[in-house]
């Protein structure tokens, strides 16, 4: 019986775009199938077909060792002709993770033989071919220098679990290295390191891993060593030898951080001390500088300073000591206590006048002294305007003609001789004054009050609060707010809430 089998071979074209190197395609006839998993990328480019395939257009790459400038720079043919980005990363050795490389130099001491670069274009998919390159490999003997310059080695003394003395060490090098290790006893004040035999160690190639920087790491140990020794670890390399490598005395650790800590703790309380002692001393300086800066403000203005209806011995002496201190400061104080001849001459209100108008002039207010007299002076003073009502308004602005220009005669006249007139004296000049500017709205801007503590300024006899006049007026206590004082003459009002260490009232 014979039985004849039929073939045919099939070619097909696909041209389905979900269909890519690697890809698992189900081929039917008839009633019969097959599977048919296609080439990869690099099975495809390195083939005939690189050519022809575009998935097979990888960059052209090359190094070039700059010996003068000491780095090497990559280079890429045709980087600005493709319409693709260029990417790149870096590697040691074949297996090793390659991470991305933005610099188109590299310093020549990081450069080994076992440094390799892949180049591709990124067109956003898998399709990209890469061209890998390790172009450094035959400049061992130039290079191999700088992997040796990059040995480090960890040493570590531990105990196994049989009770044995080990010692465990890690070997890190940019590529992996043929070396032999070995430990050895450093003798007290001597450079060399005694090898301890029958323990030396060939580095084996399939220990090496790679760690987080790129290097290779070594892991290895010594066992069942003398307890007791100074013990290192020496490396030997084809060409070279390392070494001694020994473990961190943790005794000495700790003894350097405790020192740290003390100097540390030495250096806060001596600080605290210089504070402690200079604090007087930087607060006379900051209060010097303070009146300084004060008074160099206050060189321009002028304060007027009006003394209470009831000068007595014991309040004139403050007035003039207040005054005297204001003159100190740089500040040009006229007060009524020292101007009695123009006071004299001129009579109360034409002299207080005459001083307000440097206010309006320089900005500066006037004084107020606070007593019990002031208090009820100006308590009186409100209650006879009151009672007078625009007649006493008339007073206050000037008003003592008629439209015809003529004298009031008659009942009029005697009614402002009978009463009781706010310009008696310069305290009641001010308060009529203190008045006018309150219907302005800036009182608190050209008068202020001050209180001596050592007199009383309410009446016993008086149950409200303080008079009308004098509310919305800054008001400060001498001498406990003197500093306040010479800073509110100094800055001026600064608005609503000025008065610094007083307050308004």
């Amino acid at each position: 019986m014979f039985i004849y089998t039929q073939q045919a071979w099939l070619s097909l074209l696909l041209k389905d775009n979900a269909v890519s190197f690697n890809s698992q395609v189900t081929v039917y006839v008839c009633s019969h199938h097959s599977k048919v998993v296609l080439p990869s990328v690099d099975e495809v480019c390195s083939s005939a077909a690189q050519g022809v395939v575009e998935e097979c257009d990888i960059p052209s790459f090359s190094a070039l060792i700059d010996q003068e400038s000491h780095e090497v720079r990559l280079q890429v043919n045709k980087a600005d002709d493709s319409p693709y980005p260029l990417e790149m990363c870096l590697q040691h050795e074949d297996n090793g993770v390659c991470r991305t490389c933005k610099e188109s130099t590299v310093p020549l001491h990081s450069v080994t033989p076992c440094m390799c670069f892949q180049v591709w274009w990124n067109k956003g998919d898998e399709r990209s071919h890469r061209s890998i390159s390790c172009p450094f490999r035959n400049h061992t003997e130039l290079l191999q220098r700088n992997v040796w310059e990059n040995v480090s080695v960890s040493v570590v003394q531990g105990q196994m679990n049989s009770g044995g003395a080990m010692l465990s060490w890690n070997l890190t090098a940019p590529c992996r290295v043929e070396a032999e290790v070995w430990p050895c006893q450093k003798g007290a004040g001597l450079d060399r390191c005694t090898e301890l035999v029958a323990f030396r160690q060939r580095l084996s190639d399939d220990i090496w891993r790679e760690n987080s920087r790129g290097h290779w790491v070594m892991p290895g140990v010594f066992e069942d060593v003398v307890l007791g020794l100074d013990l290192c670890v020496m490396v030997k390399g084809k060409n070279s030898e390392l070494g001694p490598f020994c473990p961190i005395d943790s005794s000495w650790w700790h003894w350097r951080w405790s020192l740290l800590v003390l100097l540390s703790l030495m250096l806060a309380v001596l600080a605290a001390i210089c504070l402690y002692f200079l604090h007087g001393k930087l607060k006379r300086w900051a209060w010097e500088w303070y009146q300084k800066e004060c008074g160099r403000l206050a060189n321009r203005g002028h304060i007027v300073l009006l003394s209470p209806p009831d000068v007595d011995g014991s309040v004139s002496e403050l007035v003039c000591e207040l005054g005297s201190s204001l003159c100190a400061q740089g500040f040009s104080v006229s007060v009524d206590l020292w101007s009695r001849a123009e006071l004299c001459s001129l009579g109360p209100l034409p002299w207080l006048h005459s001083q307000l108008q440097h206010l309006d002039s320089q900005g500066i207010r006037a004084i107020l002294v606070l007593t019990q007299a002031a208090w009820e002076r100006a308590e009186d003073w409100v209650r006879q305007w009151d009672q007078q009502g625009q007649q006493g308004k008339d007073i206050v602005q000037g008003v003592g003609k008629e439209e015809g220009g003529e004298e009031v005669e008659g009942e009029d006249n005697g009614l402002l001789q009978g009463m009781f007139s706010p310009y008696a004296d310069v305290f009641s000049a001010a308060l009529s004054c203190i008045k006018a500017e309150h219907k302005l709205g800036c009182a608190g801007e050209r008068f202020l009050l001050v209180h001596f503590e050592a007199h009383s300024a309410k009446p016993p006899s008086s149950e409200r609060g303080l008079p009308e006049l004098f509310q919305g007026l800054p008001m400060f206590h001498l001498p406990s707010q003197s500093q306040g004082l010479l800073a509110e003459l100094a800055m001026g009002p600064t608005g609503p809430e000025a008065g610094i260490g007083g307050h308004r009232v």
